[in-house]
C-alpha cells in the first residue's frame, strides 16, 4: 500500500500552543497536509467526517469524550483512517487500550519532530506500528493474547481482533469471503452496502498488510480469528 500523494492531518488536542507546535513541525513536509484542528472530541469527529483526513493526531487524554473513545468512533466510521495516539507518557494500560480501538500507532508527546513526521508516513503506507511496540512489551503482549483468547472463546458481538486489530464486522466480512462470497453476496447477508463492503475490504487488507482478499483470509485462518466451515447461528 503506498501513501497518498498528500497528507492530510487532524490534529485533536484541548491544547492550543501543542497544536500549533504540531503544525509548525509538520510544515516542513512537502507531502503533509494539517487540514484541520480541534479541541475536544466532538469536534474532532465532525471534522474527521467533513475533512476525510488519511491520519488523525489525538491526544489520549481530552476533555469529555476522552482520546480512546475519539479513535474507537474514528475507526467506525472511517475505517481507511489511520489513527495516531499521543500520550504524556507511554503507560502499558494505554497502549493496550489504544490497541483495542484501532489505533496504528501509540506514541509519548516527546517524540522529535522529524520522528512524528516518519511515523505520519508509516501508518499512511498502511503499517500498524502498534504492533511493534506491542511486541516489545512482553506484560503488553501478555494481557493482549490473553483477552484475545477469552474473546475467541466467548464470541463477543463486539470483540475485536487486538494484533490486527480487526472489528467485529472486518471479522464477520473475512468469514464471508472465506465461504466464498462476492461482495453483492456480503451486503445483503449483513445488510450493509456495497460501497461499505469495499471500504472495509480496503481497511482488512491495509491493516493485515496483504495485497488481496485470498491472502486476508490465510492470515486469519491462521491466526484462529475464523474458522472454515464457521456459520452464525440462526437469529430466534
Amino acid at each position: 500500500m503506498t501513501a497518498p500523494l498528500t497528507i492530510k492531518v487532524l490534529v485533536i488536542d484541548d491544547h492550543p500552543l501543542f497544536r500549533q507546535g504540531i503544525r509548525w513541525s509538520l510544515e516542513s513536509a512537502p507531502d503533509i497536509e494539517v487540514v484541520g484542528e480541534a479541541e475536544n472530541g466532538q469536534e474532532a469527529i465532525k471534522l474527521t467526517e467533513r475533512l476525510m483526513p488519511d491520519i488523525v493526531l489525538v491526544d489520549i487524554n481530552l476533555p469529555g469524550l476522552n482520546g480512546l473513545e475519539v479513535a474507537r468512533v474514528i475507526k467506525r466510521r472511517e475505517p481507511r483512517t489511520g489513527i495516531i495516539v499521543l500520550s504524556v507518557y507511554e503507560d502499558d494500560d494505554q497502549l493496550f487500550q489504544a490497541i483495542k480501538v484501532g489505533a496504528a500507532a501509540f506514541t509519548s508527546k516527546d517524540i522529535s519532530p522529524d520522528e512524528l513526521v516518519q511515523m505520519i508516513r508509516e501508518v499512511a503506507r498502511g503499517r500498524y506500528l502498534i504492533n511493534d511496540a506491542v511486541l516489545a512489551r512482553p506484560n503488553v503482549a501478555a494481557r493482549v493474547l490473553h483477552q484475545f483468547r477469552e474473546l475467541a472463546a466467548t464470541e463477543e458481538e463486539d470483540s475485536a481482533s487486538l494484533f490486527a486489530p480487526l472489528t467485529s464486522r472486518e471479522i464477520e466480512i473475512l468469514d464471508c469471503i472465506a465461504r466464498g462470497l462476492s461482495n453483492k453476496e456480503i451486503a445483503n447477508e449483513l445488510s450493509i452496502s456495497g460501497q461499505t463492503v469495499k471500504n472495509h475490504i480496503t481497511s482488512i487488507l491495509s491493516k493485515l498488510q496483504v495485497n488481496d482478499r485470498t491472502m486476508a483470509v490465510i492470515v486469519a485462518i491462521k491466526k484462529g480469528w475464523i474458522k472454515m466451515g464457521y456459520s452464525q447461528p440462526p437469529e430466534g
